[in-house]
C-alpha cells in the first residue's frame, strides 16, 4: 500500500512549490496542468531527457503510469500528480457537446480509479495529489473548504475520504504553509502525527515524518 497525500488550495497558496526540494533523482512529476514548475532551475531537474517528468491529463495513461513506476521503477520514491482538477477540465473539454448522465459517471469513475489505485501500489511509494480547493456556504453561512471537483457524481464520493492525510495550503505576506486540521476545511492528519495546526510547505521533511509515524 502507498502512501497517499492530497494538497488542496486556491491558485497560489504554494501547492505546486511544496514540492522544491524533492530529490529530482527519486521523484517522478506528472504536470496534468501542463503550466511548469514554480522554482528556479526545474527544467534542469525534471524533464524527459531525466526520464521523470510528463505533461498529460488523461486518467487511463496516468493509471498507467502508475502502475509502471510502482512495477519496473523501483528508484523512483515519489510521484507527483498536480493538479487533479485538469483532468476533470480535460474530460470536460473532451465531452462538452454531450452533458449526459454518462459523462459524469465516466469523470467520476476515472477520478476515483486514479485515487484507489494508490492503495494496491508497492509500499514504498508515496503518491501526492494537488487539487485546487473551492470554499462553500450553506444556508446558515457555515463555510467549508474542500476540493474542487467537477459533477456531483464526484462531490458524493468525497476524493478527501480515500486520504489519511489531507493538508490545505494557504500563503500569506509571502509566507505559505500547510493547515494540518479541520478548520472549516476537510485539512486531516493521521492523530498524532502533527501537533501543529500548521506547518511550512515542505515536502521533504513532510514524507519523512509520515513515514517514519507509519513504523511506528
Amino acid at each position: 500500500m502507498a502512501t497517499g497525500i492530497l494538497i488542496i488550495g486556491e491558485s497560489g497558496s504554494g501547492k505546486t512549490t511544496s514540492c522544491r526540494n524533492l530529490d529530482p533523482k527519486t521523484t517522478y512529476y506528472c504536470d496534468l496542468d501542463g503550466k511548469g514548475l514554480s522554482w528556479r532551475g526545474w527544467r534542469s531537474q525534471y524533464n524527459k531527457e531525466n526520464k521523470n517528468y510528463t505533461r498529460m491529463a488523461n486518467a487511463k495513461a496516468i493509471m498507467d503510469l502508475l502502475q509502471g513506476v510502482s512495477d519496473k521503477a523501483p528508484s523512483i520514491k515519489v510521484v507527483v500528480l498536480d493538479t487533479l482538477n485538469a483532468i476533470m477540465l480535460a474530460m470536460e473539454m473532451e465531452q462538452r457537446k454531450t452533458n449526459t448522465y454518462s459523462q459524469w459517471m465516466d469523470l467520476a469513475v476515472n477520478i476515483y480509479g486514479i485515487l484507489d489505485m494508490i492503495g494496491r501500489l508497492r509500499d514504498d511509494l508515496t503518491v501526492v495529489c494537488i487539487a485546487h480547493s473551492q470554499t462553500e456556504q450553506n444556508d446558515m453561512g457555515y463555510c467549508l473548504t474542500r476540493m474542487k471537483t467537477s459533477g456531483r457524481k464526484l462531490d458524493k464520493i468525497v476524493p478527501e475520504s480515500k486520504f489519511t492525510t489531507v493538508f490545505l495550503a494557504k500563503g500569506n505576506d509571502g509566507k505559505y504553509i500547510f493547515e494540518t486540521r479541520a478548520n472549516q476545511s476537510t485539512a486531516k492528519t493521521p492523530m498524532g502525527l502533527f501537533d501543529e495546526p500548521e506547518i511550512d510547505n515542505d515536502l521533504v521533511p513532510i514524507i519523512a515524518r509520515l513515514r517514519e509515524f507509519e513504523q511506528g
